[in-house]
């Protein structure tokens, strides 16, 4: 009850009330009496039924209301009527009933407007016609809805009439009102052979689509709509507006008892009949292939069955034997009358002669036609369309002629108009053009005088001769200034050669645009950018004009590291795991006794460098005791690094071979700020082997490149002419 309230919008002791007492009027006064059980169940069912049906109508009035045409003016509406069709259960009860009834209503409707209409028309228009027999259904819905005799006279009466009604009273007065009835059958009037089909309780209809077996059970409870006025005024105090317009304020107050269900049935299924009536309708007829609804599958005898019963023989002979178009005389011959030339361009005889000349100036054949009394039948489709197919012929033939002396006339007046305007218009035109030609003229020979003028005294100060001319030339100038640009920096003496007048402007503008492209470079540098480049300039200042191969490594970017840290021993970043690794490079270490080569890393952190081989530390160098580094003027890639003896552990001068000679000297110098102490060197570099003990390393030039030990002792480093350094050669990487 709680929630039934809730959603009704009603407070839930009214609507206790309302459905368990009834409210009855004596003379003046009103007195509230408690409902039995069966009462109020009786008492819920129709409010709930109420509510149901008129909350369904608001929804139905409002879709049709947002989808009606606002437009005033008259429109041609197509509609669409779509119908189920027969409803026949193992049991069928009052719904079956009322949809079969408005099944059997519907082919009444169609057999008015097909068959029976049309056999009809040609009767009266004297056409020779075979009647075509057909199965006319208006003894079954006599047999519903005859007035004081039919069905639902004797279902109202039975629900409305005073006393103890039941559903078997009502079948047995049908039993006595319709016992001949031919389509009519129940237990009772049965055969001793048909009884075994029929309950006591049923009674059979022979519909036009076959028999149908009703259980009268419901019958009169499902008609009746005996809400009482006391639900009514209940419902009036809701809060929800959609249940307070289905519940009028003046409903309650009626005295007129309510319709039943088929009376209300019956008056919407008139009103759907008249619409039809007032229509052109069209049928498109369902044909069900088989009980089950599975694909690919057809029974003959259902299929056979409904064709019968739905009259589509009757009417397909009927359209077979019948004409495709009519119309009456004096229409056919208003829009047709063009194709003849005696009923053109009017015709004063009667319209049914005029047919007549004009069918057969056509060349109509005596079975394509037929002459009624009012009205002229065409029996194939293909008649009429060639016949207006040649009118629309005729009639863009009659419009062209019409168009072409009406464009005529107007073209003519219109051309002497134009011809006398543009007589003219010519000779005022041609005056102008004159005027404008001598005035073009003189302008020319002015500025012709003034240029020479400018041209020859181009040379002298500015005055009135040359001013334009001179203003030209600076135009002239930076135009072509502009298309010609240098692009970089080191372009600058590509600069466009400028005329005597604009000299000083030129430098100035030169010095400007240097300027910009300096400062726009500058400050498209990146800090990686700008920390390359300082290296490079420390690079140049150390080696620059030293060192024969130099030149080729300027192009050639220096990198952070040439080892990656995955590429060097865990065990030595453990040792050296208190000083950060600045640089690493991959180098061949020559022994001083014997000079042979052996692979090594050579490690810079910012306290020492680490000569590495493998997991093991060979050799520690603290900046401070590096004296010096010895590298030569040719383009070979040694390198002697020079140690002081102080520490005992100390071993002596190191002899390296590395490939990127400039990139880790460089990073040497910065890194431990040793850049004075890199020497470049001619012929031979002593270095200490230990204390007391020297070696050397001499250095010269051939025809291909070496390194051997000499027979003095020395190490020889031999480096062609011809072959730059292979580390430092130049490459496609560009600063």
């Amino acid at each position: 009850m709680h929630w039934v309230s809730k959603l009704l919008g009603i407070p839930a002791q009214v609507l206790q009330q309302g459905l368990t007492h009834r409210k009855i009027e004596a003379k003046s006064e009103e007195v509230l009496t408690p409902f039995s059980v069966d009462h109020a169940v009786y008492a819920r069912d129709a409010l709930a039924k109420a509510v149901y049906g008129r909350t369904f109508n608001w929804l139905v009035n409002k879709i049709n209301e947002s989808l009606a045409n606002k437009d005033s003016s008259r429109k041609t509406v197509i509609g669409l009527l779509d119908i189920y069709g027969f409803e026949v259960f193992n049991v069928n009860s009052f719904e079956q009933f009322c949809i079969n009834y408005c099944n059997e209503k519907l082919q009444q409707l169609f057999i008015e407007l097909t068959l029976k209409s049309e056999q009809e028309e040609y009767e009266m228009e004297g056409i020779e016609w075979e009647p075509v027999p057909y199965f006319n259904n208006k003894i079954i819905c006599d047999l519903v809805e005859e007035k004081h005799r039919g069905i639902i006279s004797l279902l109202d009466e039975e629900c409305l009439r005073p006393g103890e009604a039941t559903d078997l009273t009502f079948l047995e007065k049908m039993e006595e009102k319709m016992g001949g009835h031919p389509h009519f059958l129940t237990h009772k009037l049965a055969d001793q052979k048909t009884r075994k089909t029929l309950d006591r309780g049923d009674f059979r209809l022979l519909h036009y689509a076959g028999e149908v077996t009703y259980c009268v059970v419901g019958f009169l409870d499902k008609n009746n709509d005996l809400l009482y006025r006391n639900g009514k005024e209940v419902m009036r105090q809701s809060k929800n507006a959609i249940i307070k317009h289905c519940f009028p304020p003046t409903e309650p107050d009626s005295k007129r008892r309510p319709e039943t269900v088929v009376t209300q049935f019956k008056s919407s299924l008139v009103g759907l009949t008249e619409i039809l009536m007032s229509k052109e309708p069209w049928y498109v007829r369902c044909i069900k292939p088989n009980e089950a609804k599975q694909p690919g599958r057809f029974d003959d005898v259902l299929i056979r069955h409904q064709v019968k019963y739905l009259g589509l023989m009757e009417h397909l002979r009927v359209r077979r034997a019948g004409f495709a178009y009519r119309r009456k005389y004096e229409i056919f011959l208003q829009r047709y009358k063009p194709l003849c030339p005696d009923t053109w361009p009017k015709w004063k005889g009667t319209a049914a002669e005029g047919v007549k000349l004009l069918i057969k100036h056509l060349g109509f054949r005596s079975d394509e036609y037929k002459m009624g009394r009012t009205k002229i039948f065409i029996r194939h489709p293909r008649t009429l369309f060639a016949t207006e197919d040649a009118f629309q012929v005729c009639k863009h033939k009659l419009a062209t002629r019409i168009q072409a002396k009406y464009k005529g006339y107007r073209v003519k007046g219109d051309f002497l108009k134009q011809r006398e305007a543009a007589t003219k218009i010519e000779n005022c035109w041609r005056g102008l053009m004159a005027r404008k030609e001598r005035e073009k003229r003189a302008w020319a020979v002015k500025v012709i005088k003034k240029f020479i003028k400018g041209f020859m005294t181009r040379n002298q100060p500015a005055c009135v001769d040359n001013s334009e001319y001179l203003a030209y030339v600076r135009q002239n100038y930076l135009t072509r200034l502009i298309e010609n640009l240098p692009k970089t920096v080191l372009e600058r003496d590509a600069w466009l050669t400028p005329p005597p007048i604009m000299q000083e402007a030129s430098q100035l503008l030169k010095k400007l645009y240097i300027r910009h492209m300096v400062r726009k470079y500058v400050r498209g540098i990146t800090a990686q950018r700008k920390a390359q480049l300082l290296l490079k300039e420390q690079a140049s200042s150390m080696f620059k004009g030293k060192k024969e191969n130099y030149p080729f490594s300027v192009c050639r970017p220096f990198a952070d590291t040439r080892i990656s840290a995955d590429d060097i021993s865990i065990k030595v970043l453990q040792m050296i795991r208190h000083e950060h690794i600045k640089y690493s490079v991959p180098v061949v270490k020559y022994d001083r006794n014997g000079f042979r080569p052996r692979p090594r890393q050579l490690i810079f952190s910012q306290e020492a460098a680490y000569l590495v081989e493998e997991a093991k530390i060979k050799q520690r160098i603290d900046y401070r005791s590096l004296k010096g580094v010895s590298v030569s003027n040719l383009s070979d890639n040694f390198l002697i690094l020079h140690v002081a003896f102080d520490d005992i552990k100390q071993k002596g001068d190191l002899v390296l071979q590395c490939e990127y000679l400039f990139e880790a000297l460089t990073k040497l110098g910065f890194i431990a700020n040793k850049q004075n102490c890199i020497k470049v060197v001619q012929g031979s570099v002593r270095f200490d082997i230990q204390p007391g003990r020297e070696g050397f390393v001499d250095f010269k030039s051939g025809q291909e490149s070496m390194v051997y030990r000499a027979k003095n002792g020395h190490l020889m480093v031999v480096r062609s002419l011809q072959e730059p350094s292979p580390g430092d050669a130049a490459g496609d990487v560009r600063l």
